[in-house]
């Protein structure tokens, strides 16, 4: 499921940024500027989203999501405050729509007969070429 625009607009209205100074490059400008910026996104309280779409979002971003319902994420890659605010978004609707995208459900096929013959004959001549390899004692002299 792609995200459509109103609901990226919807999204948009509910999130929430916290900066603060970043490391790393930026010279003189790393002391003074908040570049750092941490992305705040409440999905329990989201209105962009139906409870079903929630429960989803919770179940495969539980590794992101804190206890509250609260997604957070931090990007500082960037010298400017702007970018670092698009790329953290860029980043949430990225994660939000592969949680949404439907996985297909997998087809099981039937093998014939012959197919899993040939398949074990494989098997069986790979078996006797490793073990050709293999070094083996002569019992009867030792």
């Amino acid at each position: 499921m792609s995200i459509s625009e109103d609901m990226r607009a919807e999204i948009e209205k509910e999130l929430r940024f916290k900066t603060s100074r970043s490391g790393g490059k930026g010279g003189q400008n790393v002391n003074k500027v908040e570049t750092k910026v941490e992305l705040i996104f409440d999905i329990t309280n989201s209105n962009a989203f139906t409870e079903t779409e929630k429960s989803l979002l919770k179940s495969k971003l539980s590794n992101r999501i804190t206890s509250d319902g609260i997604i957070k994420i931090i990007s500082q890659s960037n010298r400017s405050q702007y970018l670092n605010k698009v790329d953290s978004s860029d980043k949430l609707f990225e994660l939000i729509k592969i949680a949404l995208k439907k996985v297909k459900k997998r087809k099981q096929i039937k093998l014939s007969q012959a197919e899993k013959e040939k398949r074990l004959q494989g098997k069986k001549k790979t078996a006797e070429k490793k073990s050709s390899r293999r070094f083996q004692i002569d019992k009867e002299n030792y």
